[in-house]
């Protein structure tokens, strides 16, 4: 049974351009213990869509479609439950891990605190004191240095990567069966990326948790992740194992972001990095056909320009999971000729 299953995932948001269509139609499932990374440039609508789960949206904001999440013998959906049934949700059903730790941190508050707050509120912990034990732990655990320290300090006494490392002890404190992370490892060295990342592996082994990775590492992707989703202008236009994108991408756009890498030897063929041409269109001005038509550098067929391509199954080397199959929307092959 899948963690969290979503469907037809749509969000509208009203602004003074017009109405700005930021997530078109996006489905996926996350197994127990299944890493799906999400990527895409900015602006794809990747953070949206986790946030939309999760009700953090502005009040503008019109979210259609079903995300059933699985927890424990309770099947709910999010997009229907209330402010008060969510709040139980976030941080003990589902943690989740900001972009950017400076604005998702209180600066007036202890870390201790706000590490404790969530144990206290989902009742992880009978007293405070038990509380304050449990989120030196949290912070040893995700590498802080001096956790009990830690504790009495304010957010602005913390380097950046410190200050990550609170943010995920917080998204972790309620052991979710679901951890969304939003390029959770951006402002991290290497070396602590790797303990950050064998920590999360450790979670997902012990106690299955799912989990959605946002980023645009993708040098990250290829060593966490079981499926691969890629966005593009709020629609998902390839999906599947790790191993079928990176190694038999299907949709230009896809082949685009793989080409942009550096090329580690000379071995590859090419000195320079690929540019994907233009910039992506305005969620208020989406064009009708494919949504990567403008920018296409293989576009052949008449059909892109007005028709959208549906998801399909193309030719892999086969998913990490079964039933997970390699999907890709366009009407061209992988070499970029008309199918």
């Amino acid at each position: 049974m899948n963690v969290l299953e979503v469907e037809d995932l749509r969000v509208r948001i009203d602004t003074p351009r017009g109405v700005a269509s930021v997530v078109n139609g996006l489905s996926y499932s996350v197994a127990p213990g299944e890493t799906v990374a999400v990527v895409g440039e900015s602006g794809s609508g990747k953070s949206v869509s986790v946030a939309a789960l999760l009700g953090l949206l502005p009040g503008t904001a019109t979210v259609t479609g079903s995300a059933r999440f699985h927890d424990g013998d309770r099947v709910r959906d999010l997009l229907t439950l209330t402010e008060p049934e969510l709040r139980s949700v976030r941080g003990n059903g589902i943690g989740m891990v900001f972009q950017d730790p400076m604005t998702s941190l209180n600066p007036v508050l202890t870390v201790g605190r706000q590490v404790a707050e969530g144990l206290l509120a989902h009742r992880r912990v009978p007293s405070r004191r038990q509380a304050r034990e449990r989120a030196a732990e949290l912070l040893a655990e995700v590498g802080l240095p001096d956790p009990r320290g830690v504790l009495d300090r304010f957010p602005h006494e913390l380097s950046g990567g410190m200050r990550q490392r609170v943010v995920i002890a917080i998204a972790l404190a309620g052991e979710p069966r679901l951890l969304v992370a939003d390029e959770a490892t951006t402002a991290l060295d290497v070396t602590v990326q790797a303990q950050i990342l064998d920590l999360v592996a450790g979670l997902q082994s012990e106690h299955g948790t799912g989990v959605v990775w946002i980023t645009h590492d993708l040098g990250v992707v290829a060593g966490i992740a079981d499926r691969v989703l890629v966005m593009y202008g709020g629609r998902c236009i390839e999906d599947g194992g790790v191993d079928d994108v990176f190694e038999a991408s299907a949709h230009p756009y896809t082949r685009g972001l793989l080409g942009s890498l550096p090329a580690r030897t000379a071995a590859v063929g090419r000195s320079d990095l690929v540019a994907i041409p233009g910039t992506p269109p305005p969620p208020t001005d989406l064009p009708p056909g494919c949504v990567f038509w403008p920018r296409c550098p293989v576009r052949s067929d008449p059909r892109c320009e007005h028709e959208q391509p549906p998801l399909q199954e193309v030719a892999g080397r086969g998913g990490s999971r079964p039933g997970r199959p390699h999907r890709a929307a366009t009407f061209c092959s992988s070499e970029g000729k008309v199918s």
